[in-house]
């Protein structure tokens, strides 16, 4: 930090906004200190509105967080420490760094290059480098790390270092490797979905335990703010968070209509996935929708992001007026309400005709509570053609 930066205390600290909570005194930043009460310090400097820094304390849940940021306010680096059970040191938890190819990347960008390092207090950190972000491999390794490398101790309030988290890796970690380098395996990236999603809208594709038959048509969709939600209409907590970009229009959407062969039951008819029709030309390649602070790096094999719903529906809306479609849905359940007539059912569940405002529902059943990923289907040029949800459990990797 130069000599010319400063620090203010704050309450609380918002990432995302960039804000803290009420302002404190040093004074009362050090009383919060002895208590374990939370406090942010924000590190700043002269003309500057982005802060350099911030580190948040909270000793009682023994935790400390700290944020450094660039000059257009993106962070670029991010540290989680954690107080060993004496409380007398501090473990090295997790590290991201992101490396931001030019100032239009954006922050949360799926294609910026970042590196993660996750400690756990056996001493072993699993290092993840993302040259393509996201979208692409990561290159990753289990290594061991020194005791002294492993934990720090726990300073005192005056005894912090200038600033909270550096924008560079530790020296354990190494240079950026080579994909054959020793000791590294490379991982397909987490974001990808089935290579082949679409199959199941093609009749007479092959897949095993299953006829797959003519996609069923279900209406269209209407997106004037050309930001599509996907959501549980019907869930407390409203929209999940989960929104595509897609050109401001009208489109159609299909459900996949197979028939499922049962040794024991018979064969039956079941709709098993749910799809927008976007653009014209074929899926490239597919990938993972994500919602607001969703990171791959988080997942586990068998495990993705989607929308949650404990009433077994999604549905497709316009992410800007979907408060107010799921309000419109409410009343026309109502038998007998002036907006009764503007559902109709569906093959795979309901359609809302969402009249003035300008913008549609298309409720979907799924095959049960849980959590439902949404996957994004682009073309060659990265321009989205087919938004789609698998409703029922299906092999598709086979």
């Amino acid at each position: 930090m130069s000599d010319t930066a400063y620090v203010t205390y704050e309450e609380s600290w918002h990432t995302g906004s960039r804000t803290g909570g009420r302002a404190l005194s040093p004074d009362e930043a050090r009383a919060r200190d002895a208590e374990g009460l939370p406090y942010a310090v924000v590190y700043r400097a002269p003309g500057r509105g982005v802060p350099l820094g911030v580190r948040m304390v909270a000793w009682r849940a023994g935790t400390v967080d700290a944020w450094a940021y660039d000059e257009q306010g993106r962070r670029t680096a991010e540290v989680e420490l954690r107080v060993r059970d004496d409380e007398r040191l501090l473990l090295l938890r997790r590290l991201l760094v992101r490396r931001y190819p030019d100032a239009g990347t954006a922050q949360d960008a799926v294609d910026c290059p970042r590196t993660a390092v996750e400690v756990s207090a056996d001493a072993t950190a699993r290092i993840s480098h993302q040259p393509g972000g996201m979208r692409g491999d990561s290159l990753e390794a289990e290594v061991e790390v020194a005791d002294g490398d492993l934990w720090v101790v726990r300073p005192g309030f005056d005894d912090w270092p200038a600033l909270p988290v550096a924008d560079m890796l530790p020296e354990w970690v190494g240079v950026l490797p080579d994909a054959e380098s020793p000791g590294w395996r490379r991982v397909p990236s987490r974001l990808r979905g089935p290579v082949d999603f679409d199959r199941v809208f093609r009749a007479g594709a092959e897949i095993p335990g299953l006829k797959v038959l003519d996609p069923v048509p279900c209406g269209s969709v209407r997106v004037p703010s050309g930001v599509l939600a996907v959501a549980c209409p019907d869930t407390g907590e409203g929209l999940s968070g989960i929104t595509v970009e897609v050109p401001p229009g009208a489109y159609p959407m299909e459900a996949a209509w197979v028939e499922v062969g049962e040794e024991h039951w018979g064969s039956y008819m079941e709709a098993v996935a749910v799809r927008l029709l976007i653009g014209e030309g074929p899926v490239a390649a597919w990938e993972m929708a994500l919602g607001p602070g969703d990171d791959t790096l988080r997942l586990r094999a068998g495990t993705a992001f989607g929308f949650g719903t404990d009433a077994a529906a999604g549905a497709f809306g316009d992410a800007e007026v979907w408060e107010e479609l799921r309000d419109l849905l409410a009343r026309a359940r109502r038998q007998g309400s002036p907006e009764h007539d503007r559902l109709s059912n569906s093959v795979v569940g309901t359609y809302l005709h969402g009249g003035s405002l300008g913008a549609d529902l298309a409720v979907f059943c799924t095959g049960g509570d849980g959590v439902y990923p949404v996957w994004v289907g682009r073309s060659v040029s990265g321009e989205v053609v087919r938004v789609a949800v698998q409703t029922a459990v299906l092999d598709l990797e086979s």
